[in-house]
């Protein structure tokens, strides 16, 4: 029970495992029997991971099964087999979205042990022939921006090579008379340039960035495509990874009034990345912040703060995906902070002494929140949230202490 697939980079045979999947393999067989597959895109490739085809719209959001071109449902219940593992290459399943939703759609598998799809999609297959072709033609094929191979890689051709399931009735009506003529794509040439390759890829990536920007002008998220970043963002960096939104806008409002303040956070985890912006009514209350929270302790870290004109990359990113990033960009970020970054716009202020952190942290608790449960601290106190992570508790004394000093100066 196999079945070949033409491709236009090689030949796979798939053998089926019609005893486990009954209903999958029927499926498979009779779409590729009435040419079905024929001139699909393997429309989706990602890397080390897995291959999509089975669509004839080549978007990923079409394809029938052969039970709903024969009038009886729109699609077939999954039938999951605890002994099919996604334990090797070439493991062929369904593609669907929802449980018991399943079509036309298929997926190979680029590499071994992808243990975490076992249980989630209907294995009906796996390529018993052909391996080389996935690893060496499929997986590392140049990409588009959508994840779709730059030079198609198409299924040209199908043949049943062995069926043990009769045609359903009104099969023979979907039959062609002859195969769908082959779609011929033209062929990419070579690369041929004079050119160093980091030169290319240097002219490549800021021909793309000036792109962007003018596209983002003309969406109107960005006035001018050659903007710079403004005067009244600031940029925070080395945060505790614990370190929130709303507690760090807390913090920092003690200067002035803000308009955003957001964590930058790795756009596939969640977790943050430790940097952050902090956008500012005015200039003034971003210059006095800068100058006061320049090394401060925030969570046991002890933040850098710098202007976003420093890190004018990450702010880009910032206006065009919001609070998400990459690691990439925290080293980034983290490396053009460690270097110094760019300086107070007035020199005359160079000489100015960041607040010193026991102060800030008397001044906060004075004007923040009861029981917020973030503030600043010292080298030996700690913060609260930092304690509340290491499970230990406030000390009472040292508290009453600090009331007992504001209380002093208040009277003075």
């Amino acid at each position: 029970m196999a079945v070949l697939l033409e491709t236009s980079v090689g030949d796979l045979v798939i053998d089926l495992h019609t005893t486990e999947c009954p209903q999958a393999c029927t499926n498979f067989l009779k779409l590729c029997k009435i040419k079905y597959y024929n001139n699909c895109l393997f429309y989706a490739v990602q890397k080390d991971f897995v291959t999509q085809s089975g669509d004839p719209t080549n978007t990923g959001r079409g394809g029938d099964s052969i039970f709903k071109l024969l009038g009886k449902g729109p699609h077939f219940q999954d039938e999951i087999s605890p002994k099919l593992k996604h334990d090797r290459v070439g493991v062929v399943a369904t593609n669907n979205s929802h449980p018991n939703e399943n079509t036309s759609q298929f997926y190979i598998t680029l590499r071994d042990k992808i243990d975490y799809l076992d249980g989630r999609h209907t294995i009906f297959g796996v390529v018993a022939e052909g391996a080389d072709i996935l690893l060496n033609k499929i997986n590392p094929a140049l990409l588009g921006d959508d994840g779709r191979p730059i030079q198609n890689i198409r299924i040209r051709h199908t043949h049943v090579l062995e069926d043990p399931f009769d045609d359903p009735e009104g099969l023979g009506r979907l039959v062609p008379d002859k195969s769908p003529e082959a779609m011929i794509d033209e062929e990419l040439k070579p690369f041929e340039n004079q050119e160093d390759e980091a030169e290319v890829i240097e002219r490549i990536e800021t021909g793309e960035a000036k792109s962007r920007a003018v596209a983002l002008e003309i969406l109107g998220d960005l006035p001018d495509a050659d903007m710079k970043p403004p005067d009244n963002v600031l940029f925070v960096c080395k945060l505790n990874p614990h370190t929130q939104d709303d507690d760090l806008e807390l913090i920092f409002s003690r200067f002035g009034a803000i308009k955003k303040c957001e964590v930058i956070r790795d756009w596939k985890t969640g977790d943050s990345l430790q940097y952050a912006f902090v956008e500012f009514e005015n200039n003034k209350s971003c210059e006095d912040a800068y100058f006061k929270m320049q090394d401060c302790l925030v969570d046991d870290h002890r933040i850098h703060v710098d202007f976003c004109q420093s890190v004018s990359k990450q702010w880009r990113q910032f206006r065009r995906q919001g609070a998400k990033g990459s690691r990439e960009d925290a080293q980034e970020a983290n490396a053009l902070a460690s270097s110094g970054g760019r300086r107070g716009r007035h020199r005359q202020d160079d000489d100015a002494k960041p607040l010193n952190p026991s102060d800030a942290a008397a001044q906060y608790q004075r004007g923040g929140r009861p029981g917020h449960g973030f503030v600043f601290g010292d080298s030996q106190g700690g913060s609260q949230a930092a304690a509340g992570q290491r499970g230990g508790r406030f000390d009472d004394d040292d508290r009453d202490r600090g009331r007992d000093r504001d209380r002093d100066r208040d009277r003075w």
